[in-house]
């Protein structure tokens, strides 16, 4: 057999073998569970960094102040990065008609930044300013266009305060509301992510999360000095944070698994949007200091490239009925094992739906991890939130 097809049957057996780790990994996460006796008294800060957000910013606003926890307890802060529809004075004015007894201001970075920051992408200089204005002592973070549930802050915070005295959590995030192929792929791809970083984390291997469901105690981010570092790249407010704490603090980072406690938003809507999403992502993936999460990352993009290329020998190669195989056993690994994981996810968070798209959206991952992968590569470019990135 030619070299590339035997190296191609051995891409397939760690991308099995790593499918296999993290299905045991999430099955082994236990689900959190607030004990029934526990009462609320630990103050919280929500930050909620925001940019062009004003017709989506009020309900979330809503969902969070309609929740469980205390609200004599419960401190929102919305640092306002440069907006240019009125998300500042939506959220100001939402603060004047609140008649309840949590904390709602915005900062307005433009009052701490020169006027050239709204060229740049600020949010980790918004979540840094909050946290230094913050009351609370534990600090949770989402985005604008999330909703939450009514226990969502309770369920986070009776996890922070459990006996293993956990310093972070990451919680689940998800998307609903789908209204297309593009969407429902998206919210399958994020479940998979979501067993992902739950069986990294309680396997220790590699830590992931997701800035739109984190919390962590004011000082274990003031411990490490916040950003200090990696302030200048656009993306990675939430892994670059999580990996500084687990390698100062290890062993007290953890994933909340609750589906009380998952954070809930809206996938990209077209291509173009979905795209110049993921190219930002990937503008952190070379400075992530785990090199774990980085080898996960090309063992599943190599993987998948292996397969197009085969598809593209078929035609070429004269050994074709080897190249036939060899695709052929590359997509029975890739079938079989994506489908075990994300048939599990799928059950766990209630969308079982989303199962019936699994065929055209396993065509769409297998060709969007290597195009966008490889654009990420060279693509120094990106546009996000009417400003244009640059790596």
């Amino acid at each position: 057999m030619p070299p590339w097809l035997l190296f191609s049957i051995l891409l397939a057996l760690p991308y099995a073998a790593l499918m296999l780790v993290y299905l045991y990994g999430w099955r082994k996460t236990p689900v959190w569970k607030t004990p029934a006796e526990w009462q609320p008294q630990t103050t919280v800060t929500v930050l909620i960094p925001a940019r062009n957000e004003a017709t989506e910013i009020t309900d979330c606003l809503d969902s969070i102040l309609s929740g469980s926890y205390p609200s004599h307890l419960l401190e929102i802060i919305v640092p306002d990065d440069f907006s240019e529809d009125g998300t500042a004075e939506v959220v100001e004015n939402y603060a004047r008609l609140y008649t309840g007894t949590a904390s709602l201001h915005v900062l307005r970075l433009s009052s701490v930044l020169p006027a050239a920051a709204s060229e740049r992408a600020n949010k980790k200089h918004a979540i840094e300013l909050g946290v230094s204005r913050a009351q609370g002592d534990i600090i949770v973070t989402t985005d604008a266009d999330c909703m939450v549930g009514k226990n969502w802050l309770r369920t986070i915070v009776s996890r922070l305060n459990a006996p293993d005295e956990p310093l972070l959590l990451t919680g689940p995030v998800a998307f609903h509301r789908e209204q297309n192929l593009l969407q429902r792929f998206q919210s399958l791809d994020f479940l998979g992510l979501m067993g992902i970083t739950g069986a990294g984390i309680q396997l220790g291997f590699q830590r992931m999360g997701n800035g739109a469901n984190l919390a962590y105690y004011r000082h274990a981010f003031q411990a490490v000095n916040g950003y200090e570092g990696n302030r200048d790249t656009a993306s990675g407010d939430d892994m670059f944070l999580i990996q500084k704490l687990a390698a100062r603090f290890p062993g007290r980072i953890v994933f909340l698994k609750n589906t009380e406690a998952v954070v809930r938003t809206e996938a990209k809507p077209d291509w173009r949007s979905f795209v110049q999403q993921r190219l930002r992502w990937g503008t952190k993936n070379a400075g992530l200091p785990e090199w774990p999460v980085r080898l996960s990352l090309l063992a599943v993009f190599l993987f998948c490239w292996s397969i197009w290329i085969n598809l593209g020998l078929m035609s070429l190669f004269d050994e074709s009925k080897n190249v036939l195989q060899t695709l052929v056993f590359q997509l029975f690994i890739k079938t079989v094992f994506d489908w075990l994981l994300l048939r599990e996810m799928c059950r766990f968070f209630g969308r079982t739906d989303l199962l019936r798209w699994f065929v055209p959206a396993f065509v769409l991952h297998t060709l969007y991890i290597p195009l966008v992968g490889t654009g990420s590569l060279f693509y120094k470019k990106y546009e996000w939130k009417g400003r244009a990135g640059q790596r």
